[in-house]
């Protein structure tokens, strides 16, 4: 299936691109932090400057769970399924995507532990989304994404309480387990669904898997949605890792593992999900996204990179995608924005990689120049 000019990260020559997009794939140099309080993506000083800081392509070494690194936040974590950023910028919330434990963690300081959600980690499911309430600045409430023993759910949480699930009953399979969310900006939750190994559930307007759902505090349909009773804003999903966008723009995407390739989809409310617009036909294994209006950042699990490319307003793609953080710190779960503008990124190394004495871990740091990450 040929890509819409979307965002996305690619390997070199595994995206399919349609054609006015031919022209062959020229892979940037990697970049890599720099030493200092903020980490980014930026690349090396130029021949004419000493280089600062340690050597880009060799981190500094952790010890146990100390390291160095100035990007790492948090260290010696179960594999992370999801990171939701709080309001200051500064901490964050982060789900384990095995244990189902979520904890509050910040730079220099022990990782608190705020609930442990009961999760069935197998074939893929587990905790794999998180998102604060549309009115945490209030409540204090979160939402985590999960797969039970008898089904994918959405729970809410209130610190030191029991979760309450708020929307269950979708579809839980060999496959097709993952979910995400992401808080659409307009005082509801985006629900992405996987469709538990059955195309047909995909298709089924009566199921929830397969879907993009868009649902209030209590799971009802939300206020605004295309049919005022359902929930569904669009369908035809697989195995969704992540969602992002602006919401200010009312701009969102998916990425999907999706059959023989892994694809981001851009996601138009009320229409079809339609051709992906951008795949990858050798699974490099898509897994969380982040976006702002002029950039779109996408995790690879199995090839352990970061991809970004730059949409334009009509959604085709200006330039080329530019690889960054390739085998730097192994393989990538999760990436969202701060309200900042810094990224914040998880790892999963310790479920099917080669982790460090510190995986896994939790990163913050500057996104690709260009970019304008956090601003509307």
């Amino acid at each position: 299936m040929g890509a819409c000019a979307v965002l996305g990260f690619v390997l070199s020559g595994c995206a399919e691109f349609p054609d006015e997009h031919t022209q062959p794939f020229t892979e940037q140099p990697s970049l890599a932090p720099q030493a200092g309080p903020q980490p980014s993506f930026e690349s090396e000083a130029p021949p004419s400057e000493p280089p600062q800081g340690p050597n880009p392509q060799q981190p500094p070494q952790a010890t146990g769970c100390e390291d160095p690194d100035p990007a790492v936040i948090t260290t010696c974590l179960d594999p992370v399924g999801a990171v939701a950023v709080l309001p200051d910028g500064q901490s964050a919330l982060v789900g384990e995507r095995t244990t189902g434990r979520v904890l509050r963690v910040q730079k220099g300081a022990k990782p608190v532990e705020l609930a442990r959600v009961p999760v069935d980690a197998s074939e893929g499911g587990g905790l794999t989304g998180l998102a604060l309430s549309p009115t945490y600045h209030e409540d204090e409430l979160f939402y985590a994404y999960v797969t039970s023993s008898s089904d994918n759910r959405v729970v809410r949480v209130a610190t030191g309480d029991r979760p309450k699930p708020v929307l269950t009953g979708i579809p839980k399979g060999s496959t097709g387990n993952s979910g995400a969310l992401l808080d659409d900006g307009k005082g509801a939750l985006l629900v992405a669904t996987g469709n538990a190994g059955d195309p047909g559930f995909a298709a089924d307007p009566a199921s929830l898997a397969g879907k993009l759902l868009r649902i209030d505090g209590f799971g009802k349909p939300a206020q605004g949605n295309p049919q005022q009773t359902s929930p569904v804003v669009t369908s035809g999903l697989n195995d969704p890792t992540g969602i992002c966008g602006t919401p200010a723009l009312n701009s969102f995407w998916v990425t999907d593992r999706n059959g023989g390739q892994d694809a981001l989809y851009r996601v138009r409310f009320g229409e079809p999900l339609g051709n992906p617009a951008w795949t990858w036909a050798d699974r490099p294994g898509v897994a969380g996204c982040a976006a702002d209006p002029t950039t779109v950042i996408v995790a690879l699990r199995d090839a352990a990179a970061l991809y970004t490319l730059h949409p334009a307003p009509d959604g085709s793609f200006t330039g080329q995608p530019t690889k960054v953080l390739e085998n730097r710190y192994g393989r990538f779960s999760t990436a969202t924005l701060a309200p900042d503008g810094l990224v914040w990124l998880g790892t999963t190394n310790r479920d099917g990689g080669r982790p460090v004495p510190s995986d896994d871990r939790v990163l913050r740091l500057e996104p690709p120049t260009g970019g304008t990450a956090g601003k509307d």
